[in-house]
């Protein structure tokens, strides 16, 4: 029972981080997670660690009721970790980006520090290229079994390289927007 317990800490953990998570950065443009991992299409975080929650809640009622077959409980369990691993990961990207930038800052950054900030952008695009072929593979080589999480790590991947590519784009054009504007201190 130990390892529920943590799981339910780990939900409370995160639920904490997922309301401060969503106050900073407010609704995403689109839901933030492919329909099949989690039902209720939300563009904040708060609602799929409630799904989260209610999936791990089904899998405790049913074995109390002494209805959870060994397939459900497989089926629920990875579909458990599958949505704590994207939920944690949507949190992690979150902290990267909010360490590297603040959109009012931006005009007050040296430029210098934008081209930081673009290097490292796109060094992380081409670590995420990689682990996309890398996923990319283990979903054709997987066995059917596997098939739909290595799907859904692919697409996550995915997403993640396209909000580093939508980043990396805004800085290029910050940069050479500062370079039109204010030519002559430029590394202040």
């Amino acid at each position: 029972m130990s390892h529920f317990q943590e799981i339910a800490n780990k939900l409370e953990t995160l639920s904490q981080q997922a309301a401060q998570r969503d106050r900073y950065k407010g609704e995403h443009h689109q839901p933030l997670f492919d329909e099949h991992l989690f039902r209720c299409r939300a563009r904040l975080l708060v609602p799929c660690v409630s799904e989260a929650k209610s999936t791990y809640e089904s899998i405790i009622r049913e074995q109390q009721a002494k209805r959870l077959t060994q397939l459900r409980a497989e089926h629920l369990t990875q579909r458990l970790i599958a949505q704590l691993e994207a939920i944690q990961r949507e949190l992690a990207t979150t902290k990267i980006r909010h360490n590297e930038i603040k959109h009012s800052s931006h005009y007050r950054k040296p430029i210098s520090e934008l081209y930081q900030d673009l290097s490292q952008h796109q060094e992380w695009e081409i670590r995420l290229k990689d682990l996309v072929l890398q996923k990319t593979r283990h979903v054709e080589q997987c066995s059917s079994f596997e098939r739909a999480k290595a799907q859904q790590d692919l697409l996550v991947t995915e997403q993640r390289l396209e909000r580093c590519q939508a980043a990396k784009l805004k800085i290029e054009k910050q940069i050479t927007f500062r370079e039109r504007h204010n030519p002559s201190n430029d590394y202040e």
